[in-house]
């Protein structure tokens, strides 16, 4: 089995500029996080795009979509930014792929002390290799179906949707 991770930013990828005294994107960390995650399994790294999600538009998304239909692997999993992953992935819902597709990200930049990336992505890898078809989020130990997920701003988690 081969996993496919698509890159599309987020605050997951973000780099904190000294100079600017602010967060933003240069190249993607993926390669470096993947190195010290030491996984066993092939995996095949693919940047889309580097942008913060509340910069994302509807071509973004079918890029995104586009990016999952070509994979050949059966499981993906996309990093994302937390403020409209569920937008994403009820983009990717729709499409009814037969391939496990996991949405990942992070509340603090991976570069940041504290941050939740290192767990979101490797919680997402091993729920990729289990879960079947469909479009999923993976934050924080608990998966959601895409078409029941939010985000809860307050406490800075995703729980499911309410009614």
């Amino acid at each position: 089995m081969t996993l496919r991770i698509i890159a599309t930013g987020g605050t997951f990828e973000k780099h904190y500029d000294e100079l600017q005294g602010k967060l933003g994107f240069a190249e993607s960390q993926l390669p470096e996080v993947l190195k010290r995650a030491r996984l066993t399994l092939p995996v095949e790294l693919e940047v889309v795009s580097l942008i913060d999600s509340l910069d994302m538009v509807d071509q973004d998304r079918l890029d995104i979509l586009a990016s999952c239909q070509k994979a050949p692997e059966k499981a993906i999993i996309i990093i994302h930014g937390t403020d409209t992953m569920r937008e994403t992935a009820e983009v990717i819902g729709a499409a009814q792929l037969d391939k496990a597709i996991v949405l990942t990200g992070a509340m603090i930049p991976y570069k940041v002390d504290n941050s939740d990336a290192f767990f979101n992505l490797g919680f997402a890898v091993g729920v990729a290799q289990l879960l079947a078809p469909g479009v999923y989020v993976a934050m924080n130990g608990r998966v959601f179906a895409w078409d029941n997920v939010q985000k809860d701003r307050s406490a800075g988690v995703f729980v499911p949707k309410t009614m």
